[in-house]
């Protein structure tokens, strides 16, 4: 698993850095790149734990979440680090916020595996004094993340002299996954027991039956679902906007255009994913109004293309110009 990260790793820093000079975020991303690591420890550590611990939390494996938790931090900090050699200057701050970054995921996994040690649930576990004050100190450490990524965002904003496409992919992607984020506030309002402040499942208990590997709910709403789409967005449209620099022949305006229909697209898609589990409806079992809206989303998104590409074509100074 470290060798396939190391190669995941050495091919990210292969992609063209989007500014001339990228030596103020060198301490930054090598804070991150050892967050990546230890996260791979961690998910080494979840592996084998699913292969030799029986029990089941929450209706599911013990190992499930912990793994699934180091799987998604390493993805966040291997692209996180390749994003912030895209930011000029800021090197104290990028270091700050990169530190921040990493001590918060550091802190989520140990409480995460903690409690599978402890035989317990972690997100929504009131249980016993413990164990409330580990998550509303979770909540807490969240919010850092929120504000860090927030900040990131802010700071691709105000960099200048970016490739617009891949400018343009890393301002969405970060904007999708602060949205992402905001969307797990819903859980913490998703009912209330006396063992439990809120929860990832509407319309049932959690721990119902879910699908293969996500655990998503396959008979009733899952918060989870909008939550996962929206913070990975922060690899997702990234990666599209580099696909499309490198594969296509694209002008930059017009590939920033290609990106803000799919960033468009991508916020409408969590925000869907949302709505259609707070109205208690599976992944696989949508009605006929999520249906629709899907469709219209679609019909949305090709058409938002197919006009950004007939811009480029017909203006090429304008939408389809490349820098030399």
């Amino acid at each position: 698993m470290t060798s396939v990260t190391a190669r995941l790793q050495q091919r990210v820093d292969r992609l063209p850095a989007p500014v001339p000079d990228e030596r103020a975020a060198d301490p930054a991303r090598r804070i991150l790149l050892i967050g990546a690591l230890l996260a791979v420890a961690s998910l080494l550590v979840a592996l084998v734990g699913l292969a030799v611990d029986p029990r089941q939390i929450g209706g599911e494996a013990a190992w499930v979440k912990p793994a699934e938790f180091g799987v998604s931090i390493t993805l966040y900090l291997v692209a996180l680090r390749w994003i912030l050699a895209s930011v000029h200057g800021h090197r104290r701050l990028l270091t700050r916020l990169s530190v921040v970054v990493v001590v918060a995921f550091g802190l989520e996994t140990l409480w995460v595996d903690g409690q599978v040690l402890r035989g317990t649930t972690s997100h929504f576990n009131t249980a016993t004094p413990l164990d409330a004050v580990a998550f509303q100190a979770a909540g807490g450490v969240v919010s850092l993340l929120l504000v860090a990524t927030v900040w990131v965002m802010v700071l691709a904003l105000r960099t200048r002299g970016l490739d617009a496409g891949v400018a343009a992919g890393i301002r969405w992607g970060l904007a999708v996954s602060a949205l992402g984020m905001l969307e797990a506030v819903s859980m913490l309002v998703n009912g209330f027991s006396p063992t439990a402040m809120g929860g990832h499942t509407v319309g049932g208990p959690d721990g119902g039956p879910g699908m293969a590997l996500t655990g998503w709910s396959l008979t009733d709403g899952d918060l989870r679902i909008a939550h996962f789409a929206g913070l990975h967005a922060l690899q997702a449209l990234p990666l599209l906007a580099w696909l499309l620099q490198r594969r296509t022949g694209l002008g930059e305006r017009t590939r920033r255009a290609l990106m803000r229909v799919a960033g468009t697209g991508a916020a409408l898609l969590v925000v869907l994913l949302w709505w259609q589990a707070e109205r208690g409806q599976a992944l696989m079992r949508p009605d006929a109004v999520t249906l629709g809206a899907a469709a219209v989303l679609v019909a949305a998104l090709a058409a938002g293309v197919s006009v950004v590409l007939r811009r480029g074509r017909r203006t090429p100074g304008r939408l389809g110009a490349s820098r030399g």
